[in-house]
């Protein structure tokens, strides 16, 4: 069966001494639809809670990691069952449309849903209403110590992801994220258009296997690491995150001030640890009077 990640369209390939027209494969990008349903006051209630650009699959696991990484659900056992339209038939008329259908009794914070939730493959939220409102989903890491990991084992994280991306290889157009158990083998990489949501299908795919928080795990992202993954990973309780780009100033503030180890610009046999360093170990030792950037490129 295709695939619906990709998409195959004709161009012209252009070098400096010839073209050809041939195939070419593009990743698939399609808006997704995220629909809660619960009771309120003994009455079904339905309502949209996002809109995001997305890369067709594992689209439950994008739905409730969105969901819990913005706490509007806390545990398995709120939801009931997840659900794309149907027809009368009970045949999936469009995966555009997802919900997830929550217990009743769950009460939902209808605080949460009052923000408007449009998130785009690029999209990010910035400012200090942004840093604070983190404290009302989550809490500060408990162990600021732990895991332990050896600098010359981060070095292996984004070419162990990139040898798993699979759609990448083909499309050249995805972000990833990947899961290592602490100083050990990968458990897992999720790709998208979108960074936020590989880590949407990261933590989604761990919720609904039951196996959050995820305290003694890592996780590594193909592209920057923006204030959204950082207060994603927070809820899941990642205590690191490895990241191939920059970070921003405010993901950097995020992450000092709940204790998790942020690292950028890991390639290149480089990285810049930017908060909680005592988690790293076997650091090489300073060079006497080395000076220059403190961006690798």
């Amino acid at each position: 069966m295709k695939s619906t990640a990709t998409r195959t369209v004709i161009v012209r390939k252009v070098s400096k001494t010839h073209s050809e027209v041939v195939d070419d494969r593009l990743v698939a990008e399609e808006p997704l639809e995220i629909r809660i349903c619960y009771e309120k006051l003994g009455q079904r209630v339905e309502r949209a809670v996002s809109v995001t650009m997305r890369t067709p699959g594992e689209d439950s696991d994008l739905a409730v990691g969105f969901l819990y990484s913005e706490g509007i659900i806390s545990s398995l056992t709120d939801v009931k069952e997840i659900n794309a339209d149907h027809d009368a038939e009970g045949k999936p008329i469009s995966g555009d449309v997802i919900r997830v259908e929550l217990h009743p009794g769950v009460r939902v914070d209808t605080g949460k849903l009052e923000r408007h939730f449009f998130v785009s493959s690029s999209c990010g939220v910035c400012g200090k209403a942004a840093l604070e409102s983190v404290f009302v989903v989550t809490e500060p890491l408990a162990d600021q110590t732990r895991p332990v990991v050896s600098a010359s084992w981060i070095h292996t994280l984004p070419g162990r992801i990139r040898s798993e991306q699979k759609l990448f290889s083909s499309t050249g157009g995805l972000h990833a994220a990947g899961l290592f158990e602490a100083g050990g083998p990968l458990l897992g990489v999720w790709e998208d258009i979108g960074r936020h949501n590989a880590v949407d299908k990261l933590i989604g795919s761990c919720f609904q296997r039951g196996s959050l928080p995820l305290w003694n795990r890592v996780m590594a992202v193909s592209g920057r690491g923006g204030f959204e993954i950082i207060q994603k990973a927070l809820v899941a309780r990642i205590p690191v995150i490895v990241a191939v780009g920059a970070p921003s100033s405010l993901a950097v503030e995020l992450a000092n001030s709940f204790g998790l180890t942020l690292i950028g610009f890991a390639r290149n046999g480089r990285f810049n640890i930017y908060s909680a360093p005592q988690r790293v170990v076997d650091i090489p030792s300073s060079s006497v009077g080395q000076e220059g950037s403190a961006n690798p490129v």
